[in-house]
């Protein structure tokens, strides 16, 4: 999906345990084509079942929305990235990977993408850092049972545990007859934007 990556990182172990480079300005700007500044980090820790999303940004006029880099420290999710940007070639697919304390991959998702991700493993940590501070009046999320999205969930909806606010969250259709979703060229300036602060 454009402008979403998977990050395999090179995992260096001995007997000592594992070593690895859990994030790399430098490299993760030369594989997006843009900066990503840091504004916040964040960790949540969850139980099984539990699904956090779908989850994105207001996006605008450039420089807006919320960029993430995404992995998990502790236990095992299945993370989804949905394209959302009204007017995207891609708009309302999908794409999911297996993020655990294993493979410890990660997820960069641009501006105006939504995420979600629901937990496998007893309990998890993840760990999220964003290129904007959290903006409540900004946020927005969608249903992860809607079936106008129609995620393929690792476990049946009777198992999910959602908040109040993600179980009332609308559909992809009601949120684009709403008028509440980021737009494919609002997104692009965005990601111009980033790309001309450099890196």
């Amino acid at each position: 999906m454009p402008h979403a990556y998977e990050i395999s990182p090179i995992l260096r172990g001995d007997d000592r345990g594992v070593f690895l480079e859990s994030y790399r300005a430098d490299l993760l700007a030369e594989a997006t084509g843009r900066a990503f500044l840091l504004r916040q980090g964040n960790i949540s820790v969850s139980k099984h079942g539990v699904a956090r999303g779908i989850h994105y940004a207001e996006v605008n006029e450039p420089p807006t929305g919320q960029a993430k880099y995404f992995t998990v420290v502790v236990g095992s999710v299945v993370d989804f990235v949905v394209d959302i940007r009204v007017g995207s070639p891609t708009f309302g697919t999908w794409d999911s990977v297996e993020l655990d304390d294993q493979n410890r991959k990660a997820v960069f998702l641009s501006e105006g993408l939504g995420h979600l991700f629901v937990v496998t493993s007893e309990t998890v940590t993840v760990s999220y850092l964003t290129n904007d501070v959290y903006r409540p009046d900004r946020e927005h999320g969608l249903s992860p049972l809607a079936a106008d999205i129609g995620l393929d969930l690792p476990l049946p909806s009777s198992e999910l545990i959602l908040s109040a606010q993600d179980a009332a969250a609308p559909t992809l259709t009601a949120a684009r007859e709403a008028g509440l979703l980021p737009t494919w060229d609002a997104s692009l300036a965005t990601y111009a934007a980033a790309a001309a602060l450099g890196f």
